[in-house]
């Protein structure tokens, strides 16, 4: 039976060249507080050192604030109506804008050398973020006395407006056409599994961040290629169409027994 949809996008992705890299802000660009904000608000409800890291990667990163909030509060056990949820979001994002205005965060070295690389090579770049809070941190980190973090970037797509939310391909569509590339040429870079997803769902290719060694759960989706650092990718085998590691750099392979 011939391919059809995101069967031919696929095919096609592997065949042409990299062009463009949208990038995800949390955990992939920025080392930002919102896991922590998440954590600290579930104090009064649970203990929230019930939200661990991997609880965070598998439930809640990459998801828009209210969905992250109930799938939260859901695999917790806790009350998930919307009126809980709600109270949950809000009491994120006070901690989280407070920690924001502490400038509570950082870029990752190995993100800025990859985008610096990138943008030396002539790729074209964007930041997709479902967050408005992902779009005040790059513009809060400063990379010399007249220029920001946010200021790098060809596209920047943070907060925007969204009908759709991840798992959905809705954000990094709108980052392609906001670039002028075709979804074929683009490839997305990101840390959560939703986002990976979401990428292959708008037929691009996709790079699994795995900054916490969350290899598996990003492999299991899967992403094209799995790495724990962005300066494991090798950036001049892109413009090729080629996904690949830098020579030397160990694979990530699914430990044994993992699915």
């Amino acid at each position: 039976m011939p391919a059809t949809g995101n069967a031919v996008l696929r095919r096609l992705s592997v065949m042409t060249p990299i062009l463009a890299v949208i990038f995800d802000v949390d955990g992939v660009l920025v080392d930002s507080p919102h896991e922590k904000a998440w954590r600290e608000a579930l104090a009064g409800l649970t203990d929230p050192a019930r939200l661990t890291p991997a609880f965070y990667q598998a439930y809640v990163a990459g998801k828009p604030r209210d969905d992250g909030a109930r799938s939260a509060l859901q695999h917790l056990g806790l009350p998930s109506d919307t009126r809980e949820v709600q109270a949950y979001a809000e009491a994120k994002q006070s901690l989280l804008l407070a920690m924001i205005k502490a400038r509570d965060f950082t870029v990752f070295p190995d993100a800025l050398a990859f985008l610096q690389a990138l943008r030396a090579r002539g790729f074209k770049v964007a930041a997709a973020s479902s967050s408005m809070n992902a779009g005040r941190m790059l513009q809060l980190i400063p990379l010399g006395p007249d220029r920001t973090l946010g200021e790098m970037f060809d596209a920047n797509l943070c907060g925007q407006v969204l009908q759709h939310g991840k798992p959905d391909p809705e954000i990094y569509l709108n980052a392609a056409k906001a670039l002028g590339i075709d979804p074929v040429q683009c490839l997305v870079v990101e840390d959560a599994a939703v986002g990976i997803v979401a990428g292959r769902a708008g037929g691009m290719r996709t790079l699994g961040l795995a900054r916490r060694g969350d290899d598996d759960l990003l492999l299991a989706v899967p992403a094209d290629l799995v790495v724990q650092n962005l300066s494991e990718v090798a950036v001049d085998a892109l413009g090729e169409g080629r996904l690949e590691r830098k020579a030397g750099k160990p694979d990530h392979a699914p430990r044994a027994g993992a699915e």
